[in-house]
């Protein structure tokens, strides 16, 4: 699959709209753009911006995926204008923008059920509309309806045709039918060649016949975390990114973070996940194959678990300190065409060390650059060698300046530390 030329050193941002300011709004959100230029992000993924239900609503807001009407704005961001002027802006300072929209599902007061369109959505076997799960606040859309499906596509046609946006983050994408996808992204690809699709789906089939350019990474996630946690060791870790390497294409790309909106909500933030592991699993994001995420506040080092259906204001704790971090970590994606996701980066190579049980050490290279990789994963002190073909000769490292590799080397590791070294060929 080809993806858009821009994507392959993509580095996604998150934008929760109405945590971000203490208004809450598209304009005030639009002042911080200039910022997350220069932090180096490349798209923007705005979380849901249409009105909100009130049908069932859960607490006091109200959850963004409770969606009243596809092609309107929540009045307490702004305006369509405002939103356009957030789009232009972003465009201007060279960012993308993808737009997060739940397929599956409307709040029970939509414009659809308004309109009297009830056979658009899934009944019980005594006719009364169904929500799915436990999502109480919302009701289920039937996409056996070929009516509803035009519509959905001509809802999502004009985000594109009038505000200009680059895609879309779909929300929950697996449980809405793949042939849908298939149909809805044709027809969106007429209207923008270069559309970015991101979808939450962990299923190789979904990069099928050009549909998906992202898909998650759900399950590497939860190995990182449960080898922060002492869970999981470094051998089955390995074992694992590398059966990874089989299920998915070389042209498949793959999001990967350490929070994002659900994670940050429902159990909790980064810190209290990955605890000292932090900042390494972070880093680690960027150099495994993938498309790293950067969630609302976490380049602030914000501690705060955010409540989902309120009122609340992301922290700014150590913004200083978390900024040059993500910052850092952006630039050595930018400069290291090694990195670069959808098989236009170097494969994974693992890289033979002293201690495999301690340690996971790669390489990624392409023609003109190579980066290689060395990740203390567990609490303790350590002291490994290492031996490959490329663990010689004069690197940069990141964070620091030149640093000469030797094979079979010991190198000292502290509790978590990680070492990136990269240079052009």
């Amino acid at each position: 699959m080809l993806h858009p030329t821009w994507s392959y050193r993509a580095v996604i941002y998150e934008v929760n709209i109405r945590q971000y300011t203490e208004e809450g709004t598209f304009a005030a959100f639009e002042k911080e753009l200039p910022r997350l230029a220069d932090l180096g992000v490349t798209v923007l993924w705005l979380m849901p911006v249409f009105p909100i239900g009130k049908v069932n609503r859960k607490g006091t807001l109200g959850s963004y995926y409770s969606i009243r009407d596809y092609t309107a704005v929540n009045p307490e961001f702004g305006t369509l204008s405002d939103f356009g002027r957030l789009v232009d802006r972003a465009h201007r300072l060279g960012l993308k923008v993808i737009l997060d929209i739940a397929a599956d599902h409307t709040a029970w007061d939509s414009k659809w059920l308004a309109q009297g369109h009830a056979d658009w959505y899934e009944h019980d076997a005594e006719g009364h509309i169904v929500s799915p799960f436990d999502w109480s606040d919302t009701a289920k859309l039937n996409y056996a309806n070929p009516e509803m499906r035009r519509e959905m596509i001509r809802s999502m046609s004009f985000w594109i045709t009038s505000m200009d946006v680059d895609g879309f983050r779909q929300d929950m994408a697996g449980l809405v039918p793949f042939d849908f996808w298939e149909e809805c992204v044709r027809h969106l690809r007429e209207i923008k060649p270069d559309l970015y699709m991101l979808g939450e789906v962990e299923d190789p089939a979904y990069h099928a016949d050009d549909v998906f350019d992202v898909t998650y990474r759900w399950k590497l996630f939860h190995f990182m975390e449960a080898l922060a946690k002492g869970k999981e060791n470094v051998d089955r870790f390995r074992a694992f990114l590398c059966e990874q390497e089989q299920l998915y294409k070389k042209s498949d790309m793959g999001l990967l973070f350490t929070s994002n909106h659900d994670e940050n909500s429902w159990n909790d933030t980064e810190f209290a996940r990955f605890g000292k592991a932090c900042e390494a699993f972070a880093a680690l994001t960027y150099v495994l194959k993938g498309t790293p995420l950067i969630y609302s506040g976490q380049e602030f080092g914000s501690r705060k678990k955010l409540e989902f259906f309120e009122k609340d204001l992301i922290g700014r704790e150590e913004q200083e300190k978390y900024t040059a971090f993500y910052r850092g970590l952006n630039e050595l994606r930018r400069k290291n065409s090694a990195l670069q996701d959808g098989g236009a980066g170097g494969e994974l190579v693992h890289i033979e060390s002293s201690q495999p049980y301690n340690v996971l050490a790669f390489k990624r290279k392409t023609a003109d650059n190579i980066v290689i990789a060395v990740f203390n994963l567990t609490p303790y002190e350590i002291q490994p060698a290492f031996w490959d073909e490329d663990y010689v000769g004069v690197y940069r490292k990141l964070w620091f300046g030149a640093q000469p590799l030797f094979p079979g080397q010991y190198d000292p590791f502290g509790a978590w530390e990680y070492k990136i070294y990269y240079k052009d060929l």
